[in-house]
Order: C-alpha cells, then sequence, then structure tokens
C-alpha cells in the first residue's frame, strides 16, 4: 500500500491537467459546497427552531471579512502549490516538492485555515447557527484527514526534511512572525 501510494504521489502532471484539477475543485469548494451548506442549515435551523444571527449589521461585516481573508489565504497556498510544489490540493496530483515558502512557514495547513476561515465567514453573513455547527463539523473531519493521513504521507514522501519542517512550523494556528534559526 505503502509502495503504491509513494508512487501515485510521485507522478507529475502538465500544468493543464493541473489547471483542470483546480477548475473543478474550485467550483466544488466555491459554489457547490457553499450551496449545500446554505441548503442544509437552513433545514437545519428550522427543524430545529434555531435562532438567527442577523440582528444589526454587524455579522456582515465580520462575515465578509472571513470571507476575504480565508478566500485569500486558501487562493495563495494554493497557487504556491500550483507553482512551486507543482501540484494542486488534490492528493492524487500531489505537490512535487516540500514547499517550507510563504504562507507555508506560517502554519503548515494554510490552504486548510483559508478554508476553514471562508466557510466561517458564510456562515456568519447567512446568520445560520447550524451553518457554523456544520462548518465546524467539517473542519474537525478535514483536520483529522491530514492529521491521519496527509501527514503520515508527507513523512513517507519528504523524510528527514518534513521532520523539520514539522518541528518548527505549526499544524494550523498562524505563526505570523519570522522564526530566527541559527541551524540554517
Amino acid at each position: 500500500m505503502k509502495e503504491k501510494l509513494l508512487q501515485q504521489t510521485k507522478r507529475e502532471y502538465s500544468v493543464r491537467k493541473r489547471l483542470i484539477a483546480v477548475m473543478v475543485e474550485g467550483m466544488l469548494f466555491l459554489v457547490i459546497l457553499p450551496l449545500a451548506i446554505i441548503y442544509l442549515s437552513s433545514l437545519l435551523d428550522t427543524r430545529l427552531s434555531l435562532p438567527s444571527l442577523t440582528d444589526g449589521k454587524v455579522h456582515l461585516l465580520i462575515g465578509w471579512l472571513l470571507i476575504t481573508a480565508g478566500f485569500l489565504f486558501a487562493a495563495w497556498a494554493i497557487y504556491v502549490q500550483f507553482t512551486i510544489g507543482r501540484g494542486t490540493p488534490a492528493p492524487v496530483m500531489a505537490t512535487q516538492k516540500l514547499i517550507v515558502e510563504r504562507p507555508y512557514n506560517y502554519c503548515r495547513n494554510p490552504m486548510a485555515l483559508g478554508t476553514i476561515v471562508f466557510y466561517l465567514g458564510m456562515a456568519l453573513t447567512i446568520g445560520s447557527v447550524a451553518a457554523i455547527g456544520l462548518v465546524i463539523i467539517g473542519a474537525v473531519v478535514l483536520l483529522t484527514y491530514i492529521k491521519a493521513v496527509e501527514e503520515k504521507e508527507m513523512e513517507l514522501r519528504f523524510g528527514d526534511s518534513y521532520h523539520k519542517y514539522r518541528e518548527h512550523t505549526p499544524f494550523l494556528i498562524p505563526r505570523l512572525w519570522e522564526r530566527e534559526t541559527n541551524a540554517e
């Protein structure tokens, strides 16, 4: 199983194939999943008689700030994966290089962080308690997958380089300052 995984991740795809994959993933994460969250949260809010968070306009301001910040951070991470790493967010089109440059020097999972912030902003914007709950559940599932699967795969692929990176870079909560190291 490990050998098959390693063989799959070493395959480098053309720019065209990677671009198509990123566009399909974009449709899924920017259109289909948000519509599903809006629909499901509406049903849950009604069925469970949950309160609305739409009093005043503060939820809209905070929501749109989070949507913008999350989108930009995730897009930056994807761009770096695509250009420097020569891969995509899709595990089947894995990066060909361990990325330690910005934004990956702030935290090991900037794309996940940006995505979670984006969806939390969306949930606040629509003012749905159920949407916030769905986003939190989705975040827990995503982060569990990253810890259980992706980090093991990165260890197999990049060995000591990944171990050093992992020691000096937080998992999700960014370190917004540059770490000074004498080892380099």
